[in-house]
């Protein structure tokens, strides 16, 4: 008998143990109903497919990744690789203003959900959204909130929908709910003969480490090439294929919605960005001015300027030295460092990302093609602030008035198309009425250095050669005077240096060598291709055209016909025109009315002019050749 007492005692203490347990569900609830948790924004009743969209969004944030346990189930888990607090609560915050708070009350019995069971979902959810609550003002009573803790919870629910979806109370089909998210875009150019550039908005998220950029839930509209994958290389010599051999290629992976067993699915954010991002590569390291603009930086202007410094510029091909040569430009384009696109191992995810910068061509912008209908005296204009530029524009009234002298600035070279009787050019130009700066190499490869000093004069010369387009800081209204090698290469020199001057809001000069005047003569004999037909030289290609008439000459300039430029050049900026009759023969009445003119036939007869030997008082036996 005292047996049988003892195993009943047992059961009754069992029974009510576990009926106790039973009313713990209904407490809970009770209390949750109460105002004990004014902070937390209360979720009402939820369907199956909001719960999975919550789920989506946490996943689209890379706070969430996909796992699968023994058994096959799927689950969510709650991650953040090398995240710090800020970036949590920041990305926490995003998930619980955007999707917690905007659950509605459309009820879970039309799921086939039983009321015990909505009950337990909803003490779940409420824990959920109890630890999201992301940087609450703190208190005595509360202390700080820090975003995270809520990963059991999580889990609970996602293993709640789990088993209801086993057990065939809620449909398994909200395993693919990914498929309901905002669709991304993928847009490419391949048309161009200058670049390739692919345009990404919606979920793209970047490895630079492998060089990879993935576009999740790509649109039906966008663009799907056959083999699933795209490949840029994010430069501006697509036509020249040996230099695109060494510009590493990007891969783009566009892709469907896909379900979260997926195991394609691209990896999780681990740095967010609210800002825009730009692809390119430096390119080939040619440590050459007219490449580094024409190749880059003006095309990174016509790409990236819209953002208004909030992008994110990324550079493959990483070059230290171009990055610090070029530290205005970059900063005044973008407020955040440039990012080493090959070293980086983090996941970058982005609300737009464009692979490859837009080109019209070297030393170009056509506004007709232009995203934003730039132009090439907006970019000066950029420059101009980018280096804290002082003149807008060459001013003949204020130099005047002043009684100062137009300033020129001859570009000098030493190993190859220098001019050999620079001395005596200098002492020209100075002879018209010019201040004369002589910028060697060592001036020429400081940047900001030598902007300021272009900027301050009226007209730059120099033989073809990167050193002008230092014309790029000139004011506008200023003059660029080309001298042009032997060899034919009048167009290619004029392509190069000569078509861009207009759309800078500048001016254009040109002085073409003859074959008394090359050094040339003293290699070759007269009777040589390289004076009688030079263009068939040429022919040979770029690399003897190069060796020959580019890398193998220097000039010496005749100083009768330089100087007839010189005073053209002065005219040319509308310094003065009294300027001008001062430094010509007063008695010569021919002169004067060649100053008023109009500049073309001006220049024309001017020459011819020279060329008699009025101005200069020679007459020799070469002028009188041409």
């Amino acid at each position: 008998m005292k047996v049988r007492g003892n195993e009943s005692s047992k059961k009754l203490v069992c029974g009510g143990a576990a009926a106790a347990w039973l009313l713990v569900p209904l407490l809970v609830l009770v209390v949750l109903k109460t105002d004990c948790l004014p902070q937390v924004t209360r979720l009402r009743e939820t369907n199956a497919t909001q719960i999975s969209d919550f789920f989506f969004s946490m996943r689209q944030y890379g706070l969430v990744s996909i796992s699968k346990n023994n058994n096959g189930v799927t689950s969510n888990q709650v991650q953040y690789p090398g995240a710090t607090k800020e970036n949590v609560v920041q990305s926490v915050t995003q998930v619980s203003d955007e999707t917690v708070r905007n659950v509605s009350s459309s009820g879970l019995e039309s799921e086939g959900i039983s009321q015990q069971q909505q009950q337990q979902l909803e003490v779940v959810k409420l824990e959920a959204a109890d630890d999201f609550v992301a940087e609450a003002p703190p208190s005595s009573a509360s202390g700080d909130k820090i975003a995270g803790d809520g990963v059991d919870a999580i889990k609970d629910l996602e293993h709640e929908k789990d088993f209801l979806a086993m057990n065939g109370e809620i449909d398994g089909s909200l395993q693919n709910s990914d498929m309901a998210a905002p669709r991304s875009k993928l847009t490419c150019n391949f048309s161009s003969r200058h670049m390739d550039i692919c345009a990404m908005e919606g979920d793209v998220r970047v490895h630079g480490k492998s060089a990879t950029v993935y576009l999740l839930a790509a649109s039906n509209d966008s663009y799907w090439p056959e083999n699933g994958t795209v490949t840029v290389r994010p430069f501006t010599r697509k036509y020249e294929l040996s230099t695109m051999e060494m510009v590493r290629e990007v891969t783009i992976r566009p892709s469907a919605p896909v379900a979260p067993t997926d195991d394609t699915a691209p990896p999780r954010c681990m740095v967010t960005h609210d800002v825009p991002a730009v692809v390119f590569s430096t390119g080939p390291d040619r440590g050459n001015f007219f490449h580094g603009m024409g190749d880059l930086i003006i095309p990174l202007y016509n790409t990236a300027r819209e953002y208004d410094g909030h992008v994110q510029l990324m550079a493959t091909d990483y070059n230290p030295g171009f990055i610090s040569h070029y530290q205005h430009i970059l900063a005044a384009l973008s407020v955040y460092p440039v990012i080493d696109f090959d070293a980086d191992e983090a996941v970058h995810c982005f609300p737009s990302v464009r692979v490859g910068i837009e080109t019209h061509g070297e030393l170009l912008i056509d506004p007709a093609l232009s995203r934003k209908g730039y132009t090439m005296v907006d970019f000066r204009e950029f420059l101009r602030s980018a280096y804290s530029l002082k003149h807008a524009r060459v001013s003949p009234a204020s130099r005047s008035s002043s009684g100062k002298r137009p300033r020129l600035v001859m570009v000098l070279r030493e190993h190859s198309r220098a001019i050999t009787n620079e001395a005596e050019a200098i002492a020209t130009a100075t002879e018209v009425g010019f201040d004369v700066v002589a910028a060697g190499p060592e001036m020429v490869h400081d940047i900001a250095r030598f902007a300021e000093v272009v900027n301050a004069c009226d007209v730059i010369v120099g033989v073809h050669g990167a050193g002008l387009t230092n014309m790029l800081f000139l004011p506008h209204n200023g003059t660029v005077m080309q001298i042009i090698p032997w060899g034919g290469l009048k167009f290619i020199c004029w392509h190069e240096f000569g078509r861009p001057v207009p759309d800078m809001g500048l001016r254009y000069v040109e002085y073409e060598v003859d074959a008394e005047e090359t050094t040339l003569k003293d290699v070759y004999p007269r009777d040589h291709p390289v004076f009688t037909d030079p263009i068939s030289v040429q022919h040979q290609g770029f690399s003897t055209l190069f060796s020959i008439f580019l890398d193998g000459q220097n000039v010496t300039l005749h100083i009768g016909r330089f100087k007839g430029l010189c005073i053209a050049s002065v005219f040319n900026g509308r310094l003065s025109e009294s300027h001008i009759v001062r430094k010509l023969t007063s008695s010569d009445e021919t002169v004067k009315v060649c100053v008023r003119l109009p500049y073309p036939l001006f220049v024309k007869l001017l020459s011819m002019v020279v060329m008699k030997g009025l101005l200069s008082g020679e007459h020799d036996s070469h002028s009188e050749g041409l």
